[in-house]
């Protein structure tokens, strides 16, 4: 059976993914009304990304002999003053997801849910990841600047992204 704490703490966090996933799902719906498609295209796959961290953590919960307790979303941002300000709002927002695994983490520390500290660790990993991949675009979105040229460029490159492959550490 699984520690009440955990439980609670764990199932907050399917809700955080599941909103991560709602606000780059905006931010994608924005940039595409903006004729930004490999923008669209970046935050969709984001979106689709954080879904998938969603079903892991509820998945896991289920796994574990918990009770998944779905809560509403949070309504999204639906507008951005640029793609720069999208950007460092998905870094913004990616800290304090990074932020929230850790206290996970801490927390199966603290009652000694060895599994859980294991599960945890993936997202860890991810997180580093995540924040490392968006602040390398706002660091090019600053070199870019005004250039419109350069974000046009810049948006190429983000709509080459594709899903990442599912391996069964990630599944």
């Amino acid at each position: 059976m699984m520690n009440e704490k955990i439980e609670a703490a764990l199932n907050a966090q399917v809700n955080k993914e599941f909103f991560s996933s709602y606000l780059y799902l905006s931010m994608s719906s924005y940039f595409a009304s903006k004729s930004l498609n490999g923008v669209a295209n970046w935050m969709k796959i984001q979106a689709d990304e954080e879904h998938l961290h969603a079903s892991k953590f509820y998945a896991y919960i289920l796994q574990k002999g918990g009770r998944v307790v779905l809560k509403a979303i949070e309504a999204p941002k639906t507008e951005w003053k640029s793609v720069l300000d999208a950007y460092e709002d998905t870094y913004a927002h990616e800290k304090l997801i990074t932020a929230s695994i850790d206290e996970l983490v801490n927390l199966s520390l603290e009652v000694k849910d060895h599994a859980t500290n294991i599960f945890l660790q993936w997202f860890v990993t991810e997180q580093v990841e995540e924040e490392a991949n968006v602040t390398k675009i706002i660091d090019d979105l600053k070199m870019i600047g005004d250039n419109n040229y350069g974000v046009l460029m810049l948006d190429r490159e983000l709509g080459a992204r594709q899903p990442a492959p599912q391996t069964s550490a990630a599944a």
